[in-house]
């Protein structure tokens, strides 16, 4: 994702004030990429970003983000849209034991609408192979040259991938950190942060929320709640 610097920061701010009218204020939402605001007018919350997802509306549509309110492009060709604001918590670590993770975590990957429009979005499926070819590149970019115990790190990987081969693909968040999970005060939950979604093996989703939040011997009872 690209970095603004800070007068480009600036300006989308003040095409934004432009945009909502003076009756609205706004403030960063956080992060260091300047896309997301956060604009009220006293009575009235939303949580505004620019170029998000192309796939926002049907992640709105079924319930899996905050409703998409409007959508609008500016004169610079950015699209802005305006979510309804969650007055609520992120989750805890603990609470991603969760019987209602399981479940909405499902009905992410069991949704043909999403997978239907992420694929005319994404050109390439997340392979193994392709995962690993990132991982090489990442790290030939990082260290010039990777250390020897990562060269056979990436020989054990390109030895044995075949081994996780799997044909059928869902819409994968790729980033289920807890702090992307929001529970509203009326116990509604909601998956944030689409942008690094990819179309894979569910196990890309499932491997790293197992594997950081739930203990082990708990593991098929959470998968029984994922069905």
């Amino acid at each position: 994702m690209t970095h603004f610097d800070m007068q480009t920061r600036v300006k989308r701010k003040k095409w934004l004030e432009m945009l909502l009218g003076a009756d609205w204020n706004l403030e960063p939402a956080g992060g260091s990429t300047g896309e997301a605001f956060i604009a009220h007018d006293g009575s009235r919350k939303l949580f505004l970003k620019c170029n998000s997802s192309p796939f926002l509306a049907v992640l709105s549509a079924e319930g899996i983000v905050p409703k998409l309110l409007w959508t609008k492009r500016l004169a610079n060709g950015d699209v802005i849209t305006a979510q309804r604001w969650v007055y609520g918590r992120e989750l805890s670590s603990t609470e991603m034991q969760k019987r209602e993770v399981a479940e909405l975590l499902q009905q992410i990957h069991a949704s043909s609408d999403l997978l239907e429009m992420l694929k005319r979005i994404e050109n390439q499926v997340s392979t193994p192979d392709v995962l690993l070819g990132n991982l090489k590149r990442k790290a030939i970019f990082q260290n010039n040259t990777p250390s020897s115990w990562l060269q056979d790190a990436f020989l054990f990987l390109e030895e044995n991938k075949h081994k996780i081969e799997h044909d059928e693909f869902v819409v994968c968040h790729c980033d289920l950190n807890h702090n992307n999970w929001i529970m509203e005060k009326d116990d509604s939950l909601f998956l944030i942060d689409w942008d690094g979604a990819s179309v894979a093996d569910p196990a890309l989703d499932l491997s790293v929320l197992l594997h950081w939040y739930v203990p082990k011997n708990k593991w098929l009872d959470w998968l029984s709640h994922y069905g």
